[in-house]
């Protein structure tokens, strides 16, 4: 196996060959230009797809599908390459018992210094779906990247402003426009859900909000008028595709 720092054969570079995370990297939107897509951490997997723009390549994250161009300079630099892994499939009942685990990390994440971040997911700054799925995933819980996603994997728990007796700690709120999800938050129990919201109408990194109608807050009242449902994390991502 070739370690990292030495020359990799173009073989090494082909598309379906799998590596492994030595350190944290960044997965760009494009294959070129800054927009950050999502960010992965040490100890992840990814898989070269089969195509190369410039100084990028198009991988997909092995734990939970998602597709993004990294700089083959950071692929040589923070990673080996590796035999391919799925995550440990996991059952309703084992989820359900590492919630706990999966709040404690949304409140020491709080509880840091943070800003909203637009593809964020290594902390302390994230948008809405990093700082979510990462939340699940120090339990040991993958589920996919973006909100949209997340909305389609997750089993659908009926919620409207001011009605969330259905809804338990873990749950998902999920927010946007009727034709698409946007934005998703972590419910906290009584009305309270945690999310990574960004500066035009939230609080630029992660604060509670309220579903009921008495709270009066800007950013509660924005969202609130978005709310298009709830999901529960009932099911672990295969590491295969997209939902």
């Amino acid at each position: 196996m070739e370690s990292v720092g030495t020359a990799v054969s173009a073989e090494g570079l082909q598309a379906g060959r799998c590596w492994r995370l030595i350190a944290d990297i960044n997965g760009h939107a494009r294959s070129s230009g800054p927009g950050l897509a999502t960010q992965a951490r040490r100890g992840r997997r990814l898989q070269l797809l089969n195509q190369r723009q410039g100084n990028r390549l198009l991988v997909r994250l092995l734990e939970d599908g998602y597709p993004c161009w990294v700089e083959i300079s950071d692929l040589l630099e923070r990673a080996i390459p590796a035999l391919p892994s799925r995550p440990l499939p996991l059952g309703e009942g084992r989820i359900n018992a590492l919630l706990p685990e999966v709040m404690a990390f949304a409140e020491r994440a709080r509880q840091q210094p943070n800003h909203y971040l637009w593809g964020g997911s290594l902390g302390p700054d994230y948008d809405c779906s990093g700082f979510v799925q990462s939340a699940f995933a120090s339990a040991g819980i993958w589920i996919p990247r973006d909100a949209y996603q997340q909305e389609r994997f997750c089993q659908p728990v009926a919620v409207r402003p001011g009605v969330f007796a259905l809804l338990r700690p873990g749950d998902l709120i999920f927010f946007g426009r009727p034709q698409r999800c946007s934005h998703v938050g972590l419910y906290l129990g009584g009305g309270r859900y945690l999310h990574s919201s960004g500066q035009e109408h939230g609080r630029d990194g992660l604060g509670i909000d309220q579903l009921s109608p008495e709270a009066d807050h800007p950013v509660s009242c924005h969202y609130r008028s978005e709310l298009r449902g709830a999901g529960r994390v009932h099911r672990c991502h295969d590491g295969t595709s997209l939902p």
